[in-house]
């Protein structure tokens, strides 16, 4: 087992490095400067010894190579440097403030959709071709095909202009409602079809025909055989979901003006906010591989097969 998870996080070393390269390298291919917010707000009259100094101060003046190796070696040691955009600013300070609110979304966002989804995809499958079945289909089609950002316009210009449920600008816990809503209905369409598809699967195994030819009732059955064994997809994908929704607040934070990760990543590629950028990259992508980790090593827990490969 250990070997087995040494591999896993070795795996991620290249992943991170090449994730650090293609985001640097994409950056420097940008048109624009750093400083082309403060030109555009001193009227076109940015002093250019003023410009020559930032650059100095934070080594925009040395060779784009010398540039890369250094961001990598104070990468490694958790050191994404300070914000041109809000200079005196440590990233790691920004990111701090940004997170918890993009976890808070992306965990209730988790929540919602396995108390919704699990329940949807398993009567859907016990019902199958009845009436339950086809308006399960019809959601988890409806849910996965509309774009959530689509959704949140359309969410925040009913709940929020209309009936004025909600608040439009961030000011307390309600403003949290509507992200939620939406990320959480495209994953709940997913894990009702994914949970549907793994029970109908194990309903007509050998073993659970037999289950019910012994006479055992029907609630036994479903629940010692079909959930239990039918629900370990759908456990098996939470992890890489929940790095999913939390990453994937970038487009919704902006739609509903969510003060968090997604915000300041959107907010640092217009301001052409290099450190901040990299920085909010790289966690993202440690999200991603600790949600592939989390995957890789309960498969392995679960058929100890897969940890030969």
């Amino acid at each position: 087992m250990a070997r087995f998870v040494i591999n896993r996080i070795l795996w991620a070393i290249p992943v991170f490095w090449l994730v650090a390269t293609v985001t640097f390298v994409l950056m420097q291919a940008t048109p624009g400067t750093p400083w082309d917010a403060f030109n555009a707000a001193s009227g076109g009259r940015l002093d250019p010894s003023l410009r020559a100094s930032w650059e100095r101060q934070y080594g925009l003046d040395r060779p784009l190579i010398v540039q890369y190796f250094s961001y990598l070696g104070n990468a490694l040691r958790f050191n994404f440097g300070e914000s041109y955009a809000q200079q005196g600013t440590p990233v790691t300070e920004l990111i701090e403030r940004g997170f918890p609110y993009s976890a808070r979304i992306g965990v209730y966002a988790l929540i919602m959709a396995v108390l919704i989804g699990i329940p949807l995809g398993v009567v859907a499958a016990l019902r199958q071709n009845t009436i339950v079945d086809y308006l399960s289909l019809f959601f988890a089609t409806v849910g996965a095909t509309i774009p959530s950002f689509v959704l949140g316009f359309f969410l925040l210009a009913f709940f929020g202009v209309t009936l004025n449920l909600v608040p439009v600008l961030w000011t307390d816990w309600r403003n949290y409602v509507l992200p939620v809503a939406v990320l959480g209905i495209g994953t709940c369409a997913f894990i009702a079809r994914l949970t549907r598809a793994s029970v109908l699967e194990i309903v007509r195994q050998d073993y659970v025909r037999t289950a019910r030819a012994k006479g055992l009732p029907s609630r036994t059955v479903n629940m010692r055989h079909v959930l239990r064994n039918g629900l370990i997809p759908v456990v098996t994908i939470l992890g890489p979901a929940l790095a999913g929704l939390i990453t994937g607040t970038i487009i919704i934070e902006n739609v509903f003006g969510v003060p968090g990760m997604g915000y300041l990543y959107i907010q640092s590629v217009v301001q052409r906010d290099y450190p901040t950028i990299m920085g909010t990259t790289l966690f993202y992508t440690l999200f991603i591989v600790l949600g592939n980790l989390l995957v890789d090593l309960t498969y392995g827990f679960l058929d100890p097969r897969i940890k030969a490969s």
